[in-house]
């Protein structure tokens, strides 16, 4: 996970308005930080892997995932924020 988390808040119905299409800022959330994967190759489609889309919470869709949360730390992925505690 990538340091220096925005403050901004994110509630989750918030969070699936970030689906490339209502707004064209992609965003998922993972273990409560919120990341921005607009500029990544793998969501360019705005389905990764046909698997997931963009504005969706992963954290417990990547424990089936290939890859672990290193992919949170590719130059492409952004820290946007944290998810509210109060869903």
């Amino acid at each position: 996970m990538k340091d220096n988390t925005p403050e901004r808040i994110y509630s989750l119905q918030e969070l699936k308005l970030y689906d490339g299409e209502t707004r064209d800022t992609k965003l998922v959330t993972h273990n409560g930080i919120v990341y921005d994967v607009t500029n990544c190759p793998k969501w360019r489609l705005a389905l990764h892997e046909n698997l997931h889309y963009p504005g969706q919470d992963l954290t417990s869709e990547l424990v089936d995932a290939p890859h672990h949360v290193e992919v949170f730390n590719y130059p492409c992925v952004k820290v946007a924020g944290k998810l509210s505690s109060s869903q």
